[in-house]
């Protein structure tokens, strides 16, 4: 007997081996290099407030405004408004509180069919160009090509990621500009503050499924195991980056998709840079993209592969690749 299970317990490891080395061999084959930043000639330009082309500015060039916000979205008519009227309300006060604040706000709209360009654009009328600034991407590229289209168009000494459905109160931004100044001094500048839902993760359980409770539980330590450590919530979409930071990550980023906030932490930890994880306020709102089993399937397939491509050198962050 004991030969026996011997002999299936070494089968069961030599299977487990070929199937590592197999994916990781179909890992390597379909690694691509990082994207190409404009797929579309139109993707380079943003409409001013008159509707005349603007060529975009560039994250390589010197900064000019204190703050950059980047909303990726897509399909987002019906809940970008509230966000934009919190957002806008809260930088419009704080500018005239201090007259040497500056800022931008920039949507990307993520290739939407509906009318998310148009609400966007309104804003843009009304605040001027200068002020809310809006970029339409031909194709849906996933939020992680929205936001680093944005970051890259971004004129501000820091950046601040944020999503359309305004679940988080925009308010929390000073929460994280003090945790980046925490983490001072920032090697060559650079530092990240990400917000955090953590806190509130025994609320959540308690209003999920076991099966979904089961699939975050999962996801977390996928994420510690494969990728990031001592990150809590690496997927709260309200993120505070220096200019320089913004630089070094996003120009690594091979992820489109939603696993994109993983790979660029995974970029920031091998270049050391300083991260705060800071708690939020949130709240859930109707309307995620997210579809709640095949979204965790892709997501664990694309954190797999994130560590098998780096682990097998198909992608490397020896040098940060600038963008033209």
């Amino acid at each position: 007997m004991a030969p026996l299970l011997l002999q299936l317990l070494g089968l069961g490891v030599a299977l487990a081996a070929a199937a590592l080395i197999l994916i990781s061999f179909v890992a390597f084959i379909t690694a691509t290099k990082v994207p190409r930043l404009h797929q579309h000639e139109d993707e380079k330009f943003f409409l001013n407030a008159r509707g005349q082309k603007e060529p975009l500015p560039s994250l390589l060039d010197a900064p000019t405004k204190q703050l950059s916000v980047v909303v990726p979205s897509y399909h987002e008519e019906k809940r970008l408004p509230v966000m934009m009227d919190e957002a806008l309300g809260y930088l419009e006060k704080r500018q005239k509180q201090d007259p040497k604040f500056t800022y931008e706000v920039i949507v990307v709209d993520d290739g939407s069919k509906d009318q998310t360009s148009k609400v966007a654009f309104r804003y843009c009328q009304e605040y001027g160009s200068d002020r809310v600034r809006v970029i339409r991407l031909v194709t849906n590229r996933g939020k992680g090509g929205a936001v680093r289209t944005g970051i890259f168009s971004s004129r501000g000494r820091k950046i601040l990621m944020a999503d359309a459905d305004g679940a988080t109160t925009f308010p929390d931004i000073e929460k994280l500009e003090k945790g980046l100044d925490e983490l001072q001094p920032w090697p060559g500048g650079m530092a990240i503050a990400c917000g955090s839902r953590a806190h509130l993760e025994q609320d959540s359980i308690a209003q999920r499924s076991y099966f979904r409770t089961l699939l975050m539980y999962g996801f977390h330590f996928l994420v510690w195991f494969l990728c990031v450590k001592g990150i809590r919530d690496t997927q709260c979409g309200f993120k505070l980056f220096t200019r320089e930071a913004a630089v070094r990550t996003f120009s690594a980023l091979h992820i489109e998709r939603w696993a994109f906030d993983v790979e660029l932490l995974y970029i920031a930890q091998f270049f050391q840079i300083p991260i705060a994880e800071i708690a939020v306020n949130w709240t859930e709102i109707e309307g995620s993209k997210l579809v709640p089993f095949w979204s965790w399937v892709q997501m664990g397939k694309d954190l797999l592969f994130i560590r098998l491509r780096y682990m097998t050198g198909a992608w490397r962050l020896e040098h940060a690749r600038k963008e033209k």
